[in-house]
């Protein structure tokens, strides 16, 4: 008779051990995770209890939380909406967060680590808790500059400091109101999601820095002149092949420049010209004579392949394995399967501007408290150093080539250098090309760089080019920030 109650009681005592670890594990291991999940209705209801921090544009908020009567006591509001929903992201009860709302909640709405004795302080004062407002590196007239000029038209702009990596605009279209998704209507909310999410537009797509990402098109030249100036086999003056068109080894295609010619006399061309005027064929022959292995080292360099958060994380852009000579002829002029970000393009004209040195592109400035006492700051830090000042000095000059006598004319501000070069990328059968523009201003002492990209062609459809329509936007992006 003991046996049996021996192995009962072991039996129980072994549940209540049992019981004890889970209560254990879900109060103190699986507490914060269980807090977090999507979905859990008490902690979305606690976190609506208190003042969300303000996410903030120079002085101005442009993500701030109002007082209600209803039972969500907080309302997330943004008084500029669709400006700058694609940097704030969106703050609701339904659906989360995105943006910055969703990479800086903790600091927002009071629970980071960083706060803890300031929670305490507010506690033991009974002051009203109150998360911390974020400041972003956001210059409000290149943003507003960036968002009039693309218009609706889709694409994106960014444009960044080139001496620190602060990004100074983000802009994509089509874009969206937060205030539809961060509204204490959830019916709304849900009908606004759903219609939001269903448009082939993608409105909710940050494509400065996510999506199926673009051929960078001519752009992408940039990377292979940097590829043959770091030779040290090519100079500026160096002379390549420019035919009208270019056969491709082994097939019978052949490669042609985007007008009915060729580059230079006898087919020939210097590599400065050959960027000027964006010759195709003496970019291809020289992507072949490099090597992909050259051609995708200093693509990486520059960024390509490598993870990025800003604090956002960025898709990477791409340059493709296992060429064959066709393949490296297409990619070397940003074609074939090389996709690329606006904010890849952005950071290869930033890193020439700053003489080789290519800054860690960041969004948020510092953290700050109720109190406005800093919590937290981004300190300008380098990304890669993918090449030489000299190198850098020579791109320079060919990019200010491009826009003073070549392709990117439209960029050109009276009184300013201004360094630049145009891309327009086929991406599919009988549709308009994608066109782009990435550059800096002022030339000899930079101060913003910036890339555009409008999605097949914007307004101007199949006749456009990255000269007629990414061109003209840069340059107001640009005036904006030198304050011309």
């Amino acid at each position: 008779m003991n046996a049996p109650i021996r192995r009962l009681g072991l039996v129980v005592a072994g549940m209540f051990c049992a019981l004890l670890i889970a209560t254990t594990l879900i109060q103190f291991v699986q507490a914060r995770d269980l807090d977090n999940r999507a979905g859990n209705r008490r902690t979305l209801l606690t976190s609506y209890s208190k003042e969300r921090g303000s996410i903030l544009v120079g002085g101005d908020a442009v993500a701030v939380s109002k007082k209600t009567d209803d039972q969500f006591k907080w309302l997330r509001t943004y008084p500029k909406g669709p400006l700058y929903a694609d940097v704030t992201g969106y703050f609701s009860f339904t659906y989360g967060s995105s943006g910055v709302e969703r990479s800086y909640n903790d600091f927002l709405n009071g629970s980071s680590d960083k706060l803890f004795y300031r929670r305490l302080t507010d506690i033991i004062t009974g002051q009203s808790a109150q998360g911390a407002s974020v400041q972003l590196t956001i210059n409000a007239k290149a943003q507003e500059a960036a968002s009039k000029a693309l218009g609706n038209q889709r694409g994106a702009v960014v444009a960044l400091d080139p001496k620190t990596g602060a990004i100074l605009a983000m802009v994509t279209s089509p874009t969206y109101d937060p205030n539809l998704l961060s509204s204490h209507d959830l019916d709304k909310v849900q009908s606004s999601f759903t219609k939001l999410s269903d448009d082939s537009a993608q409105p909710l797509l940050n494509r400065a820095i996510n999506g199926n990402l673009y051929p960078p098109g001519s752009t992408f030249k940039l990377v292979d002149t940097a590829a043959a100036l770091e030779s040290g086999k090519y100079t500026e003056d160096s002379v390549l092949p420019g035919p009208a068109k270019l056969r491709l080894p082994g097939t019978d295609s052949y490669l042609p420049n985007d007008w009915a010619g060729n580059c230079g006399a006898n087919d020939k061309v210097t590599l400065k010209r050959a960027l000027t005027i964006s010759c195709n064929t003496a970019y291809a022959s020289l992507g072949m004579s490099l090597g992909q292995d050259a051609v995708r080292s200093m693509a990486t360099k520059f960024g390509f392949g490598q993870s990025l958060t800003i604090p956002m994380s960025v898709t990477p852009s791409v340059f493709p394995n296992s060429l064959n000579k066709p393949q490296l002829a297409q990619s070397a002029i940003g074609q074939y399967d090389v996709r690329a970000t606006p904010l890849q393009m952005a950071m290869v004209s930033s890193a020439i501007a700053n003489g080789g040195n290519e800054m860690t592109p960041y969004l948020v400035q510092s953290v700050r408290d109720k109190n406005l006492d800093v919590i937290e700051t981004t300190d300008a830090k380098t990304f890669s150093n993918p090449i030489s000042k000299d190198t850098a000095d020579s791109l320079t000059d060919m990019m200010e080539s491009v826009v003073s006598e070549g392709t990117g004319t439209n960029a050109a501000i009276p009184g300013i250098k201004v360094a630049g070069k145009t891309g327009t990328a086929e991406h599919g059968e009988g549709r308009n090309a994608d066109v782009w523009f990435t550059g800096f201003a002022p030339a000899d002492n930079p101060k913003v760089a910036v890339a555009v990209l409008v999605e097949n062609g914007g307004t101007v459809g199949q006749e456009a080019s990255g000269g007629l329509v990414a061109a003209p936007i840069a340059r107001q992006v640009m005036e904006a920030v030198i304050g011309k």
